[in-house]
């Protein structure tokens, strides 16, 4: 049975972009800042190497009783038992990996307009991720979502959002208004020096507002 979930802070991974080390070590410090959920997004990578690295997360994840979603692949959330997957447009459809991974995983759909929404909550979708918000070096060919149509999702739709790309510290306090559920966010974490930290301001700011926000 699928619990209440937070999706304040949404911590995806890119192993090609983080500060530390070790991806381990990124999650590690990404959660001491209060994420509360961590997709795993790794594209360039072989499936036993996925595998492995996903098992290691997955440790890290379950000890902080924070879930962990696989990007994309079905096979590996499943092996690893992972909380749930999360899907892109051109992904499977979600109405067949909901069938694959049974009613008490979570699935994610990235959507970016209010007809995918809808298509996407229809299919059994769990919570949706709306963007690209703004530009992204990380998904270069996102589709551009206005804030006039990530509110008209949100009117359409009743799952849980997160918005995505290109959030940061100077941006996050937009949404607070909007009625989304959470920053999904990539480089405004896991790249930056201080990954604890980063992940602290950015949960601050989009929780009350810019409350000290003006020293960013």
């Amino acid at each position: 049975m699928k619990m209440k979930n937070d999706y304040t802070l949404y911590l995806v991974t890119d192993r090609s972009l983080m500060s530390t080390k070790t991806l381990q070590e990124a999650v590690e410090q990404a959660i001491a800042g209060g994420c509360t959920m961590v997709q795993l997004r790794e594209k360039n990578i072989g499936s036993l190497d996925f595998f492995t690295l996903a098992k290691d997360i997955k440790q890290i994840t379950d000890s902080h009783q924070v879930p962990l979603i696989i990007n994309d692949r079905i096979d590996i959330a499943l092996s690893v038992n992972a909380s749930g997957v999360h899907l892109g447009q051109s992904d499977i459809p979600a109405s067949v990996a909901r069938k694959i991974i049974g009613k008490d995983r979570l699935l994610g759909v990235s959507v970016s307009t209010v007809q995918e929404a809808l298509k996407a909550q229809s299919d059994g979708a769990d919570y949706l991720g709306v963007g690209a918000m703004f530009p992204t070096g990380t998904k270069t060919d996102a589709q551009a979502v206005s804030m006039e149509e990530l509110l008209n999702i949100r009117q359409a739709v009743s799952l849980p959002i997160v918005v995505i790309g290109g959030i940061n510290k100077e941006n996050a306090t937009s949404f607070r208004d909007a009625g989304i559920d959470g920053l999904a966010v990539v480089s405004a974490i896991i790249s930056q020096p201080d990954i604890k930290t980063a992940a602290e301001e950015l949960k601050r700011l989009f929780q009350k507002g810019g409350a000290g926000g003006n020293e960013f």
